[in-house]
């Protein structure tokens, strides 16, 4: 079980990265310029989960007017609206070792609860096909093949209204 969740600090920016390198493939990971620039943009949609002091997962996004996930929103913190009325996610990611233990589904919840407090519609994100299933568990539902074609993958718009 994990410690806690809590803001993301820039202090956590190479710990990030890392555990970003060992959960993506490169074409698809964030680079530590993306990661930084959504540290200073968006913290307070960026969450990372502790285990004895230990970084071991995160989960982030902008927010957003729109109801899917464009390309250039991985790679442009600018396009993040403070006021939006959905909160994507741009990653979910947890070290191998500390994965099917809850803490995916921790951060999940703690962001769609911190979504709801702060008034949005609804979450947005992009999932691979196999992944469809655990984010309906969260109530997403899919909106069918996504134009994303971000890191030369297939993916898949997912929303859950809130």
């Amino acid at each position: 079980m994990m410690d806690k969740i809590r803001q993301v600090r820039k202090e956590d920016l190479y710990a990030i990265i890392e555990i970003e390198a060992i959960c993506f493939p490169a074409a698809e990971a964030a680079d530590k310029k993306s990661i930084a620039s959504r540290i200073d943009t968006f913290p307070e949609s960026f969450f990372v989960a502790e285990k004895d002091g230990r970084i071991v997962g995160f989960i982030n996004g902008a927010v957003t007017n729109d109801r899917t996930i464009r390309d250039e929103m991985f790679e442009d913190a600018g396009l993040h609206i403070n006021d939006g009325a959905y909160q994507s996610i741009f990653g979910l990611d947890v070290i191998p070792e500390y994965q099917h233990q809850g803490i995916a589904g921790r951060l999940m919840r703690h962001l769609i609860n911190d979504a709801m407090i702060k008034g949005r519609k609804g979450l947005i994100l992009t999932c691979k096909e196999h992944l469809i299933g655990f984010y309906e568990q969260f109530g997403f539902s899919s909106l069918g093949l996504s134009e994303s074609v971000h890191g030369g993958a297939v993916w898949y718009d997912m929303i859950l209204f809130i």
